[in-house]
């Protein structure tokens, strides 16, 4: 069995778990208590078959059930802003496909701000404006609900 977890700026970490018998789970954990698990197909592991989003309390309910005991408590920050943050996918039909990240004045045009890339590859923290974006890439953005709403717009081209 093997274990990975992997920092998603403004979102939280993605806990991955390779079963032995070569099974690949994923756990995205949002720093606002949320948890999705996610179920990879083993003969490819990039494809999730399934996901399956958590309330706070049913991710407390489900660790129960699988750690009996006493789990560790994960710590949140309560901030008094409206910010959110979303993954705006970038498809092959975006005008932003195969374009500088810097071209799309993102934070110019909408105030929300581009915090990471995530790619099949991994993430890019903080990508710089020569950042070249590419299909299949997935934009973390964090700004108020209208600014990352069309953000979505201006990234899917309509």
């Amino acid at each position: 069995m093997t274990t990975k977890s992997t920092k998603l700026p403004g979102l939280g970490t993605q806990y991955d778990i390779s079963t032995r018998a070569g099974r690949h789970i994923s756990v995205v954990a949002h720093q606002d208590g949320r948890r999705f698990l996610g179920f990879y197909d083993p003969e490819d592991p990039d494809s999730c078959q399934a996901t399956v989003p958590l309330d706070r309390d049913e991710a407390e309910s489900l660790a129960d059930i699988l750690a009996p005991g006493e789990s560790p408590k994960l710590g949140t920050c309560e901030m008094e802003i409206d910010l959110v943050t979303v993954r705006i996918p970038v498809s092959g039909k975006s005008p932003y496909s195969d374009a500088l990240l810097g071209d799309t004045r993102a934070r110019t045009r909408t105030g929300a701000s581009i915090v990471a890339v995530l790619r099949r590859t991994g993430a890019v923290p903080s990508p710089a404006p020569d950042f070249r974006l590419e299909a299949g890439d997935t934009l973390v953005a964090v700004g108020t609900r209208e600014g990352v709403d069309e953000l979505t717009r201006i990234i899917s081209g309509t």
